[in-house]
């Protein structure tokens, strides 16, 4: 059994496009969308494109999902900050009654049992919520009461657009990256399971995807494509930035 984990598509659906012809090659059995399809510049068409594969899928929900999904049910956003608002207003409107009965359904955490790697455990940010932050260098320590009750082989998670590949004592655990988003080089970054665990980067057209998404209604449009397409944050400045945020 072969398993693609794409997480934090965040909408850029060209990112996507190159890392599934990419998973078509592998001949996956099944993929895990481990949150953050949304938000986006693309929301509605990158739905549209993970329903209709003829490939399983299976879905968790991320942070970013959940607030789209509050914003379409019309429930109190004033813990988003303001800079982020249009952007998941937008992304709502662009959505039908049946992606929210989707996005309602999505469970937080998955769980899969891979030949020849055991028990998976697929969650956003952490087993126990979907938006703590860690990095490659948070001490084991403060992790440690995080992964205590997880009985698994290997943990996959994501949220923070960084790949990395560790140990919380027992466990292994393995960040697969961002498709659409990275905070490292330029690319779309995945995570393949089976036999092995391997960390993967397809590179894409960043001119044409950074095209495509400013010809879209966006409000962040032209900030997405100039700082997470053709250029993104590093993830020195990022591992900084996060450093002070970890575990909050």
């Amino acid at each position: 059994m072969r398993v693609a984990a794409l997480y934090d598509i965040h909408g850029n659906l060209p990112a996507l496009e190159a890392v599934l012809r990419d998973v078509r090659h592998e001949r996956v059995d099944e993929i895990v969308v481990g949150g953050d399809a949304l938000p986006g510049p693309m929301p509605r068409e990158t739905l549209d494109y993970l329903l209709a594969l003829d490939i399983p899928v299976r879905f968790i929900r991320g942070n970013g999902d959940r607030v789209v999904l509050m914003q379409m049910t019309g429930a109190d956003l004033t813990a988003v900050p303001p800079q982020y608002r249009d952007g998941i207003r937008w992304n709502s409107e662009q959505l039908a009654v049946e992606h929210r009965a989707e996005l309602a359904a999505w469970p937080l955490t998955a769980r899969l049992e891979i030949p020849q790697i055991g028990s998976v455990v697929f969650c956003h940010a952490t087993p126990r919520n979907d938006t703590e932050i860690f990095t490659r260098l948070t001490r084991e320590e403060r992790l440690l009461p995080v992964f205590q009750d997880v009985e698994a082989s290997l943990v996959v998670c994501g949220h923070t657009h960084m790949q990395f590949d560790r140990r919380v004592g027992r466990l292994r655990v393995v960040n697969a990256g961002s498709v659409g988003m990275p905070f490292q080089a330029p690319g779309a970054y995945w995570l393949l399971l089976g036999p092995d665990i391997e960390l993967r980067r397809t590179p894409y057209d960043l001119e044409e995807a950074a095209r495509r998404i400013r010809a879209t209604a966006y409000p962040q449009a032209e900030d997405f494509a100039a700082n997470n397409v053709l250029t993104t944050p590093s993830e020195t400045d990022t591992l900084q930035a996060f450093g002070r945020a970890e575990l909050k």
